[in-house]
């Protein structure tokens, strides 16, 4: 397409070429002229920004905590505590040297609040992550995903889970 303007505009290069049949001499002879490299610089990147600057980005803790994110975060974190209790749980039964009922028994010298406190440790993380793996089940299918349905079912989904790990650490 720059051809055509090109030949559109000087009349005489076209006059040329017809001349002498050639294309080649359409080409304009360019000149590059070699020029040392900058310098390297040793300044880090937030240096560099600070010498031209630029400001800071911000970080999260400026924004307003949002219910689905700290929904989205404690999932992942109940996630790990299970996976964590799993491998405490495994590792301890290699290598404990009494069997389970030993253990069992030594728990019944314990208070009331003090067993109910350490199954809560164990019901909060399960149920929550168990009730918030069905709303995320929900969600896949397509359904609660309007912002006023998602809160709606996080609210829901926290009284659920809190009564279901009371139920578990009553039992």
């Amino acid at each position: 397409m720059a051809l055509i303007f090109r030949l559109h505009q000087n009349r005489q290069l076209l006059k040329y070429v017809a001349a002498n049949k050639s294309l080649i001499l359409l080409a304009r002879p360019v000149t590059i002229k070699a020029q040392p490299a900058p310098p390297q610089s040793c300044e880090g990147y937030d240096e560099r920004n600070m010498k031209i600057g630029r400001p800071l980005s911000p970080h999260l803790l400026i924004y307003k905590p949002q219910l689905t994110a700290m929904l989205s975060i404690t999932h992942r974190a109940t996630g790990m505590a299970l996976g964590f209790y799993l491998v405490c749980l495994s590792v301890g039964t290699m290598l404990t040297s009494h069997d389970l009922m030993y253990y069992m028994s030594s728990l019944e010298n314990i208070s009331w609040f003090t067993h109910f406190i350490g199954k809560m440790c164990f019901a909060v993380p399960l149920a929550y992550h168990y009730v918030n793996g069905i709303r995320h089940l929900a969600w896949d299918m397509g359904k609660l995903l309007t912002i006023k349905e998602v809160y709606s079912s996080g609210y829901a989904m926290l009284g659920i889970s809190i009564i279901a790990a009371g139920v578990l650490a009553m039992l």
